[in-house]
């Protein structure tokens, strides 16, 4: 059976970490991941209008949009 521990640490010079518990029995074999926490490179928090027209099959402006929808309503009664 497996049991976890989880904690927080901050990395000593020469890449070195220290986890120290007492739930840690001496001379237990365990397996250590280390998960890194890096920070975004742009914010995460972006506007809505900032999306327009960014996704693909999307329109930029509302007048594209029309268009777009004029020539499928003329297609239709061609």
């Amino acid at each position: 059976m497996l049991n976890g521990l989880r904690q927080k640490a901050i990395v000593q010079p020469n890449g070195t970490v220290m986890v120290q518990s007492s739930e840690l029995p001496l001379g237990a074999t365990v397996e250590v991941i280390v998960l890194v926490e890096t920070q975004p490179s742009e914010p995460l928090e972006r506007s809505l209008k900032s999306l327009i027209g960014t996704g693909q099959g999307s329109f930029a402006t509302h007048e594209e949009a029309d268009r777009f929808i004029r020539r499928e309503r003329d297609s239709w009664e061609s």
